[in-house]
């Protein structure tokens, strides 16, 4: 616990927690967060609900994406003067679309030592019996919020092979099953809910088949979501997509990119919701 990479300077330990399930917490996990001389959570209440249960009593400070940048150099004071620090999100692991990076970061430019607690992750947890392609993955986080701007986000993805990973709030993520469909096409896709909890629950199915489900069950639209989504056909899929591009770009130069985007789809038989996407995307990055 105790070994510094800098003489003198405490350890800051990034110490993954449950994500529902409170059994899931590893022993080393406990071990640090008993033994640290502090600990800072992204929400002090919820942190404290996890010390209590487990009987663990520290001094919590708040670190959260609020106040980041001002939090961070009083905790790298802190552990240059000596103490051991734990980093801790609300649940899962630290800076995997929660805050940390800051904090991470800085400690590392100041050459302390910074030591991973690994643990839970509702990604991995979510793709781990989903039943999608594992061997390769591409975790992308919370989508943007508006359809416009989702839409012309997910364009810049569409022709990834990987199997796409989101997360995503209840609230939204039926209209996210709905964006991901208009710029994806109908790929299969798995809604993850309530990991490790007791009503956990994974739905698959087509996106909007997914849209629909959720949208006629209020239960599918609590809490938080991963939403994991087959990737492109490689090989011929990704040759069409290239053919469907290709096409675009010939009429767009000359074209509304409306137009544009309906001419293409009837050429070469794409979609042109897809095809009017990945126009904006371009028009945005000129």
């Amino acid at each position: 616990m105790n070994d510094k990479a800098t003489a003198g300077a405490g350890v800051l330990y990034v110490v993954a927690t449950p994500i529902g399930n409170l059994g899931d917490i590893t022993i080393r996990a406990l071990e640090t967060l008993r033994g640290v001389a502090v600990i800072a959570a992204e929400d002090t209440r919820h942190a404290r609900h996890l010390l209590t249960h487990f009987g663990i009593q520290a001094e919590l400070i708040a670190y959260h994406e609020h106040n980041e940048t001002d939090s961070a150099p009083k905790l790298l004071a802190r552990l240059e003067c000596g103490q051991d620090l734990a980093l801790v999100s609300d649940a899962g692991t630290p800076l995997i679309s929660d805050p940390g990076f800051v904090l991470v970061r800085m400690a590392r430019e100041r050459g302390l030592r910074v030591v991973p607690i690994p643990g839970a992750n509702a990604a991995i947890c979510a793709l781990s019996a989903a039943g999608l392609p594992s061997d390769r993955f591409l975790f992308l986080g919370f989508p943007p919020r508006t359809s416009a701007k989702c839409r012309e986000w997910l364009a810049g993805v569409a022709g990834e092979t990987a199997t796409l990973i989101f997360y995503e709030s209840g609230k939204r993520a039926e209209r996210t099953l709905r964006d991901l469909a208009a710029v994806l096409g109908q790929r299969q896709a798995v809604v993850a809910r309530e990991l490790t909890k007791h009503f956990e629950t994974f739905l698959s199915g087509t996106l909007d088949e997914l849209a629909g489900r959720l949208a006629a069950d209020v239960e599918q639209r609590l809490g938080e979501l991963v939403l994991l989504v087959s990737g492109a056909e490689a090989g011929a899929g990704a040759a069409q997509a290239r053919e469907e591009e290709r096409v675009l770009g010939i009429l767009a130069a000359q074209l509304p990119l409306k137009q544009a985007a309906t001419l293409a789809a009837r050429i070469t038989g794409g979609s042109k919701n897809r095809l009017y996407q990945i126009g904006l995307s371009r028009s945005g990055a000129q």
